[in-house]
């Protein structure tokens, strides 16, 4: 079993940074072996692919956030991060850490959740 928590959500303006970490733990998992991605999802609209992290190290982004914002994780630490900086009014959402052990899913199919961290940005 894996559990996630995510954390360092909050309010910030129009073009600020925040930095999203998601902490994994539980049993029978080594962290490096993880599949993980972050997710987002406003109001009124459907789950989106932030970006992704494999267990390789390869890495996958929303057009809507190349260049923004850099995935990346610390084995060691059994920790995800998403830096987002430049942000947007219309990044404001909640942002999900997901994560799996299965080779070759699609990220959309991923097994475990965080409960998930707000993000605002204000105008």
């Amino acid at each position: 079993q894996v559990q996630l928590v995510e954390s360092g959500g909050g309010l910030v303006q129009d073009g600020g940074s925040l930095r999203l970490s998601c902490a994994a733990s539980g049993s029978s998992f080594i962290f490096r072996m993880l599949h993980m991605g972050w997710f987002r999802q406003a109001p009124g609209k459907q789950r989106e692919l932030v970006a992704a992290i494999f267990s390789g190290g390869s890495t996958n982004y929303a057009d809507s956030v190349k260049g923004r914002f850099t995935v990346s994780r610390d084995n060691a630490m059994n920790t995800m991060y998403l830096q987002m900086n430049s942000l947007k009014p219309e990044d404001t959402a909640v942002y999900y850490c997901a994560a799996d052990l299965r080779p070759g899913i699609r990220v959309d199919d991923m097994n475990y959740w965080g409960k998930g961290t707000l993000v605002t940005v204000s105008s």
